[in-house]
């Protein structure tokens, strides 16, 4: 199975399955002398860590990180970063009915197209467990960025549960982490969990819309044609597990708009500062970073593995029933939102490590030319 690996110059690589002894991350590219330790990264894991309440998949896993290779004395060395995470709850036999049927809308009858083989236990390497190797990743990525480019700031959040959406004007960043959803709209985090609750007793599943806002984004990361920053942010969030829509600022809505609605008109401020009179670009000209705010959202679809019986195939075609037993997310877009500040890190870390590495200077916030 090859394509484990994303990033030009810092690389990831994740490895392991879902019900195999563990999952892990292999960093490499990151500059030596940043001080990281496992504290920095097991924060990160446990934003994402299941069985945290009943909203999500009640799989306990304590996600303990464990560093292997690349740091000496709490810094790195600038060699790999090799990353381990143990799997301790795996109860494979919850998949045993469904070893010879495939799951509609999973990844199930592609896989088994695609390689012959799968490991039904999960998911194998297609199940969204994989997604911690990313998480952690991401810490590492953080602290880069920190290091370089101590102005961005990175936070996701959920904007939307099914047909049920946050009012942007209750929009407030301390209740993100005030609720099990990740939302900033308290109100809206009240008829997420009655509307859950009721999607998770059916035994069925709801899809999420999350936004990811990096702020303090120097301008100059990305490149014109075939490194732009948009592309790889768009990349990033659609490889994520269920992602199956990705916009960047007005994103589709801006196909509604005219071009004087559209285009962001650009000031100078009395402080020799460029601003812009809004930021239907979402943070991203010509795949270059503005130095706006770059908003990105994506939209997940609905966890495949429900209880309600579905029609479908064995793997010697013939037509069955399915039921999915096991722990699963009701929600899956709640455990996303970790996942998707991890891979605007990655993608904004690399980019500045390519920015440096051609330009030598990352230019400081607020500086016009």
């Amino acid at each position: 199975m090859s394509f484990n690996t994303f990033g030009r110059l810092f690389r990831v690589t994740t490895w392991g399955e879902s019900h195999g002894q563990a999952i892990g991350a292999t960093i490499d590219g990151c500059p030596p002398k940043i001080a990281i330790s496992e504290s920095d990264i097991q924060r990160y894991l446990d934003r994402r860590r299941p069985a945290q309440n009943k909203f999500t998949s009640q799989r306990r896993e304590p996600d303990v990180v464990q560093i292997r290779s690349g740091i000496f004395e709490n810094q790195t060395t600038g060699t790999p970063i090799q990353l381990e995470i143990m799997n301790h709850d795996q109860r494979s036999k919850d998949y045993t009915e469904i070893e010879d049927k495939f799951r509609p809308g999973h990844a199930d009858l592609t896989y088994w197209q695609k390689y012959g083989i799968r490991d039904h236990r999960g998911g194998g390497r297609s199940s969204a467990r994989e997604t911690a190797a990313r998480v952690a990743a991401g810490a590492i990525a953080r602290k880069i960025i920190q290091e370089i480019s101590p102005s961005v700031k990175i936070t996701a959040y959920l904007v939307q549960m099914g047909k049920y959406a946050a009012n942007p004007d209750n929009f407030d960043i301390k209740q993100i982490a005030e609720n099990p959803f990740w939302t900033p709209d308290a109100a809206a985090a009240e008829v997420f969990a009655k509307y859950l609750d009721e999607v998770r007793k059916s035994g069925s599943s709801v899809g999420a819309v999350i936004e990811i806002l990096a702020s303090g984004v120097p301008a100059g990361l990305g490149a014109p044609i075939y490194a732009k920053l948009d592309a790889d942010l768009a990349a990033a969030m659609m490889s994520i597990n269920a992602v199956k829509a990705v916009e960047i600022g007005a994103g589709m809505s801006a196909a509604s708009l005219t071009g004087e609605e559209n285009a962001d008109e650009i000031f100078v401020a009395s402080d020799n500062v460029i601003t812009f009179g809004s930021n239907n670009a979402g943070g991203i000209l010509g795949g270059i970073s503005t130095g706006q705010d770059i908003i990105v959202r994506f939209a997940v679809k609905p966890t495949s593995s429900i209880r309600t019986p579905r029609e479908t195939i064995t793997k010697d075609a013939q037509p069955t029933e399915i039921v999915t037993k096991g722990r699963h997310d009701p929600c899956v877009g709640i455990r996303a939102v970790p996942v998707a500040e991890a891979m605007m890190a990655c993608v904004i870390s690399d980019h500045i490590l390519l920015h440096r590495g051609q330009i030598g200077k990352i230019r400081p916030e607020g500086e016009i030319l």
